[in-house]
């Protein structure tokens, strides 16, 4: 088995930015420690300021099988276009019918806009058809 990767996400806000993307990838809050009821009691034992109890928030697939994505906290606000971006795939791939894979996306593409997240564009090329998106801070992602 590889290395495992993380993803990491800059945000204003990772505790919101994390529950949209729990929702969107049918991720899980990463639960606290052992002997922690609930972060904020292991971030209170461990000293940490209440100021800084949402400088950074993380969601697991609950079967440990995709990566743990991890949400930061910067004081700058998103710049330009996402040079990474998750894909939220919701068609079962290549080599399907376009009419098939159009009806999957945009059934993915209206769950997420119940979530918050904004449509900005589709695209169509290849034999293959997707939908930009952005999540509540801005941060593109295509569902695919």
């Amino acid at each position: 088995m590889g290395i495992t990767p993380q993803i990491v996400i800059d945000c204003h806000d990772p505790a919101a930015l994390a529950a949209f993307w729990a929702k969107a990838l049918d991720y899980e809050m990463e639960q606290p420690p052992e002997g922690f009821a609930t972060w904020p009691e292991a971030l209170k034992a461990w000293g940490v300021p209440e100021s800084e109890w949402n400088s950074a928030n993380a969601v697991v697939d609950p079967d440990r099988v995709g990566p743990r994505i991890f949400f930061q906290r910067v004081p700058e606000p998103k710049q330009g276009k996402n040079r990474l971006h998750l894909d939220v795939r919701v068609s079962r791939g290549p080599g399907i019918p376009i009419e098939e894979k159009r009806a999957a996306v945009h059934g993915g593409v209206e769950r997420m806009e119940s979530l918050g997240a904004t449509r900005l564009g589709d695209v169509e090329e290849l034999g293959s058809y997707w939908m930009v998106m952005q999540d509540p801070e801005g941060n593109e992602f295509c569902v695919t």
